[in-house]
């Protein structure tokens, strides 16, 4: 058995790794390949570098580490004053099952909590034209940690530029929790 995981905000200096922005690039990219098979029509990186550069020095960005390997990330932003939201959330493939979701999630909730926020959102990524497993298992696993749908937007209205893209029709659908 593995030690627990350990779940902090990257300091901004570390957005100066180009190596360490780069694994963790590959490690997020590798993990929405996945999740999003079947949903675009050529490979789709879901972030790069530089936008995890971004995140790190807006103080966005958390990891999870198990011992000092990362194994995990999530991005927390507030959106205002009442509400903030989570995404980014991916967990190597090589700790399915062991709670690093979890982990940072609650990561994202109590750092939400601490600053005033007592509502936390999320954004799904979904087909609108029927299930999808990956998806359909992160609806469920969303729901079971207490988060209910409240609306969707169609995808291509939101990023124009990615429509092309689609596969198929997909909607952002939005999840909430109370805090």
């Amino acid at each position: 058995m593995s030690a627990p995981a350990r779940v902090a905000f990257l300091p901004a200096d570390a957005a100066r790794d180009g190596a360490a922005m780069a694994s963790l690039a590959e490690m997020v990219n590798a993990v929405y390949t996945v999740a999003d098979t079947g949903l675009w029509t050529e490979p789709f990186h879901r972030t790069n570098p530089d936008e995890l550069v971004r995140h790190t020095r807006d103080g966005e960005l958390a990891v999870a580490r198990v011992d000092s390997r990362v194994v995990g990330c999530v991005r927390v932003r507030m959106v205002d004053d009442a509400t903030a939201e989570f995404g980014l959330l991916a967990a190597d493939s090589s700790q399915r099952g062991t709670g690093i979701g979890r982990e940072l999630v609650r990561f994202a909730e109590q750092t939400a909590r601490a600053t005033g926020r007592t509502v936390m959102e999320l954004e799904l990524m979904a087909p609108r034209d029927g299930p999808h497993p990956a998806k359909d298992f992160l609806a469920a696993w969303y729901g079971r940690l207490g988060y209910r749908f409240v609306g969707q937007n169609d995808l291509a209205t939101v990023h124009p530029g990615l429509g092309p893209r689609l596969a198929r029709p997909c909607d952002f659908r939005r999840y909430r929790k109370d805090l």
